[in-house]
C-alpha cells in the first residue's frame, strides 16, 4: 500500500480488530465458487481483494495486467474488495463466516495468525518453498511473517523496517553531531534531550501515545536487544517481563526531559506533521515516510536504530497475499499468481511504486532498485536493516499482548505509572491470554 501515515494503521489492524473477531467463526460453509470459476472458454477467474489505493492500486492494476496478457488461461479480477488494507480483516472474517470469500486477499502480517485458523486458507508450504526463486533468498523477516506452526500459511507481499529519520538542519543549529550506527539508547536520549527547545516547541523525538500497535512495534526492538522475546520459551507466558521494564525505563527518561512528542492521535499523523515541520529532530519510522519528508523539502538522513549493546537489530511489519480455497482450479490460478507476484522483476516494481524494501536479495540487486535506491536518501540504510530484522510472532495471542503493551507504555509516556508497575500489570493481562487455549 501506498506509504503513508496511514502505512501504520496496518499495525494498529492486529490489535484493535483482532480481539473483536477472534470469537467470529471463521468456518467456511460452501466455496464461494460453485463453478470452481472455470469459465466455457476454460479460463479460470481469480478474485483479488488488494485493499490498495491511490499509487498502491495503480502499481497493482498494472501488474494484474501484465499477468493477465501472459497467461491467457487465467484472468485475475483485481477489484480491490471493495474496502482499504485497514479494514480487510473484518471483510476476510466476515466473508469466511458467509462461505463467500476471494480467492486471494492481502492480509497484514499481523493478522495472519487470525485468518489461518479458517480451514479455507490454502497452505502454501510447497508451492513457495518450490519456487523460481530459492525460499532462502528471501528475507528471513519475509520467510519468518507467513510462517504459522511451520508450514507456510501465506505469500509475503510487502516488506518494511524501523530505522531513525532524523533533521539535519536542526542537529546543525544545535551542534550536535550527526548519529551514527551502533550509538545506544543512552545517545539517543541524551541526543533527544539536547535537541529539545521547548521555548521554541521543537522536540528530540516523537512516539505514538494511543496504545494501539504503533506504539507498541516500536518497542520490540528495545526487547530483542535485551535477550527478551514476546513469548516465553515455555509458550504460557511473555518473554520481556525483565527486558520489558528496561525499555520502558528509556522511556521514561524520555518523558521526564520532556524531549518527547507523545501523539494523542491513532496513526501517529500529528507527530509525523511536526517532524515534517521541522519541531522534532528524530522520529523511528519506515520507508513509507521517506517520499512525504522529501516532499516536506527536509535535509534528513537515515541511520540505524540504537541499541543496549547487542547485536543490531529492527522490526519488519511484513503484509502477505493469503489464498483462500474455491475449488482446485482457482486455487491452483491463484498460488499461481502470487508465485509471479513475489518473484524479482515484480517484486522490484511493486516496492518501488509501494513505497517499500525488496523482498528477497535477489530483487535489491536488480537495476530498477539500485537506480530507486540510489535517488533515495536514506533507503539503503533501511534494505541493510533487513539482514537483521525480526518480525512479531503470528500467534493467535498476539493481539491481547499488544494490547497489555500498549496500556502500559501509554502510562509510562504520561507519567501514570512506574515502569516496573506498568510492565506487571502488563503481564497478568498478557499471561492470562496466552493460557487460553486456541
Amino acid at each position: 500500500m501506498p506509504r503513508t501515515p496511514s502505512r501504520r494503521r496496518l499495525l494498529r489492524g492486529a490489535a484493535a480488530l483482532a480481539p473483536a473477531v477472534a470469537g467470529a467463526p471463521l468456518l467456511a460453509g460452501c466455496a464461494s465458487g460453485a463453478s470452481d470459476g472455470v469459465g466455457p472458454d476454460g479460463k479460470v477467474t481469480v478474485e483479488l481483494w488488494h485493499g490498495q489505493s491511490d499509487t498502491g492500486r495503480k502499481a497493482v492494476e498494472e501488474l494484474v495486467a501484465d499477468f493477465n496478457r501472459t497467461h491467457p488461461r487465467i484472468r485475475v479480477d483485481a477489484g480491490g474488495g471493495g474496502v482499504i488494507a485497514d479494514a480487510m480483516l473484518q471483510k476476510v472474517t466476515a466473508a469466511l463466516a458467509s462461505g463467500s470469500f476471494p480467492d486471494i486477499a492481502y492480509v497484514f502480517g499481523s493478522d495472519l495468525a487470525s485468518v489461518a485458523r479458517s480451514p479455507s486458507v490454502v497452505d502454501l508450504t510447497d508451492a513457495l518453498r518450490g519456487g523460481t526463486t530459492p525460499w532462502s533468498g528471501y528475507w528471513p523477516a519475509a520467510r519468518e511473517a507467513v510462517t504459522l506452526n511451520g508450514r507456510l500459511r501465506a505469500a509475503p507481499a510487502l516488506l518494511d523496517a524501523l530505522c531513525v529519520v532524523y533533521n539535519k538542519k536542526l542537529f546543525r543549529a544545535a551542534g550536535v553531531p550527526f548519529p551514527e550506527p551502533g550509538w545506544s539508547w543512552d545517545e539517543f536520549v541524551a541526543t533527544a534531550r539536547r535537541l529539545t527547545d521547548t521555548g521554541r516547541g521543537v522536540f528530540g523525538t516523537g512516539w505514538p501515545g494511543t496504545g494501539d500497535e504503533d506504539t507498541v512495534w516500536r518497542i520490540w526492538p528495545m526487547v530483542w536487544d535485551l535477550g527478551g522475546d514476546v513469548i516465553g520459551d515455555d509458550g504460557r507466558s511473555i518473554g520481556f517481563a525483565r527486558q520489558g521494564v528496561r525499555a520502558l525505563e528509556t522511556l521514561e527518561r524520555l518523558a521526564r526531559d520532556r524531549s518527547v512528542y507523545v501523539d494523542p492521535k491513532p496513526g501517529g499523523e500529528q507527530m509525523y506533521q511536526v517532524f515534517l515541520g521541522g519541531r522534532m529532530a528524530m522520529v523511528a519510522t519506515g520507508p513509507w515516510q521517506l517520499p512525504d519528508i522529501t516532499g516536506a523539502g527536509v535535509d534528513y538522513g537515515v541511520v540505524p536504530l540504537p541499541g543496549y549493546g547487542g547485536p543490531p537489530v529492527t522490526i519488519s511489519g511484513p503484509d502477505t497475499w493469503t489464498v483462500f480455497d474455491n475449488g482446485s482450479a482457482r486455487s491452483r490460478a491463484a498460488v499461481e499468481f502470487v508465485r509471479w507476484m513475489i518473484q524479482p522483476e515484480r517484486d522490484a516494481r511493486w516496492g518501488v511504486a509501494a513505497g517499500s524494501l525488496p523482498l528477497s536479495a535477489a530483487a535489491e540487486r536488480l537495476p530498477r532498485w539500485r537506480r530507486h535506491a540510489a535517488r533515495t536518501e536514506g533507503l539503503p540504510v533501511f534494505t541493510k536493516a533487513l539482514e537483521t530484522a525480526r518480525v512479531r510472532p503470528v500467534h493467535p495471542a498476539y493481539p491481547q499482548i499488544s494490547q497489555a503493551l500498549g496500556e502500559a507504555v501509554v502510562a509510562v509516556l504520561l507519567g501514570k505509572r512506574s515502569p516496573a508497575d506498568a510492565l506487571r500489570r502488563c503481564a497478568d493481562k498478557a499471561d492470562a491470554a496466552l493460557l487460553i487455549p486456541r
